[in-house]
């Protein structure tokens, strides 16, 4: 691992810490972490391998991937305040996105070593996985999926919480009413 990848993974950390603590949902809050996996994407995607079972490997990292997003979207606080939404990530939230975070850094670091490369090579031969791209696309797969799920989960339950505000202070009409 380069000092860039573990300054990404520090980085991706940092953010979800950041997010324990009330802040207001602005494009800001979701494009910093889009820059992020997308800079990283453009960086580690140069081909995607489709031999073997390549892209059932990336689907697997693409649908952990996804389900993070999803309970960790679901596990953040949304609310509506003084006509904004504010988003809060809760220690659940929080310890999801160190889980995923840290198995790929983990999973990273192990294979860097001669060992963890060994057991990842018997086990791709094994499964016929034919190149160490196709595990590359499935980490950065997986990472895309759960930030992407995430933000947007977080942005529906968002317009879904300013909606139902509205309807809240909107007057009650009454049948028969003449006020």
């Amino acid at each position: 691992m380069t000092t860039t990848d573990w300054i990404i993974d520090i980085a991706l950390v940092l953010i979800v810490f950041r997010q324990m603590r009330e802040e207001r949902l602005t494009a800001r809050t979701i494009l910093l972490p889009l820059a992020i996996i997308g800079w990283a994407a453009s960086t580690y995607l140069h081909d995607i391998p489709t031999a073997g079972n390549d892209l059932v490997l990336a689907a697997a990292g693409a649908g952990a991937g996804v389900l993070f997003g999803l309970f960790g979207g679901f596990l953040t606080r949304v609310r509506v305040a003084e006509g904004h939404v504010r988003i809060r990530a809760s220690l659940g939230a929080a310890a999801l996105w160190v889980i995923s975070m840290g198995f790929r850094l983990a999973f990273a670091v192990w294979t860097s070593h001669a060992s963890g490369a060994a057991h990842v090579g018997r086990f791709s031969v094994h499964h016929d996985i034919t190149s160490s791209q196709a595990w590359v696309v499935a980490l950065i797969l997986m990472a895309f999926g759960e930030v992407v799920v995430r933000l947007g989960t977080i942005v529906v339950r968002g317009q879904l919480a300013m909606a139902r505000a509205g309807r809240e202070k909107a007057p009650v009409r009454r049948e028969g009413a003449y006020v």
